[in-house]
């Protein structure tokens, strides 16, 4: 069931969207050669703890960590750990909190010093994806415009998009109906309107969409080895279109 939120929740959702937005701004600036994910990891929750947030992820269906830190052909929910990043990787840093009651949610892909120009093209792709998924998210439309919106970037640049993970609804808990494929025909799916507090993430591969899954159980990596990239947007849907509540500014 989708739960439709009044603009005094909207508002909730964007404070902990806001707090997530510094946290990832304040990571990418430490990201650099030599430094771990682990060490991503320990700031992430201090910064959420000093906002008055809690780590969403921490402890959810058993995650460990904080934060998910994904490098190069890892996709999404890569454990952090102590190796020490190296010039060239790619990293995904995905971050989410509880504060007040309402869950934020947010996804970023960095380079750790001069990426390859594939790796930095791969990452403009991805976030470009996310544009178009987010400009498609307004009233009265469906919900696979997003989907496709998506796809059709992505496979017009030559990449390929995951299938196997999903967006989607966000609120009192951090995951919600509906959920969100980065792939699909426009014009079917639920109607979309206002109210609606959606996470949009494209996980976008280099090489082919598929990915396994390690023996952790939870770290997703690319079946080919190739590199991957995310992007993430917690918005909402106005009567004038789609609010991106994940920047620093929350507009």
């Amino acid at each position: 069931m989708v739960i439709l939120k009044s603009p005094k929740e909207i508002e909730k959702i964007a404070a902990s969207n806001r707090i997530v937005a510094k946290i990832l701004k304040a990571l990418e600036d430490e990201v650099a050669e030599g430094v771990t994910t682990a060490q991503l990891n320990d700031l992430a929750e201090k910064l959420a703890r000093a906002h008055g947030g809690v780590p969403a992820f921490k402890g959810y269906r058993g995650f460990p960590f904080s934060l998910c830190t994904s490098v190069n052909c890892v996709v999404v929910h890569g454990f952090p750990n102590d190796t020490p990043l190296k010039e060239g990787d790619i990293v995904s840093l995905d971050f989410g909190i509880l504060y007040d009651g309402y869950y934020g949610d947010a996804a970023t892909t960095v380079a750790v010093g001069k990426p390859s120009p594939q790796a930095d093209r791969l990452m403009a792709v991805t976030r470009e994806a996310l544009k178009k998924g987010i400009e498609q998210a307004k009233p009265g439309g469906r919900l696979t415009d997003i989907s496709h919106a998506v796809q059709s970037h992505v496979e017009a640049h030559g990449f390929s998009v995951v299938r196997k993970f999903v967006g989607h609804g966000i609120g009192t808990k951090l995951h919600e109906d509906p959920q969100i494929p980065n792939f699909g025909k426009p014009g079917t799916g639920i109607r979309l309107k206002p109210g609606m507090t959606l996470a949009i993430e494209p996980m976008v591969n280099e090489g082919g969409h598929d990915v396994k899954i390690l023996e952790d159980g939870w770290t997703a990596v690319t079946e080919d080895g190739a590199l991957s990239a995310h992007f993430e947007h917690t918005i909402a849907i106005t009567e004038s279109g789609p609010r991106i509540l994940s920047r620093l500014d929350g507009s």
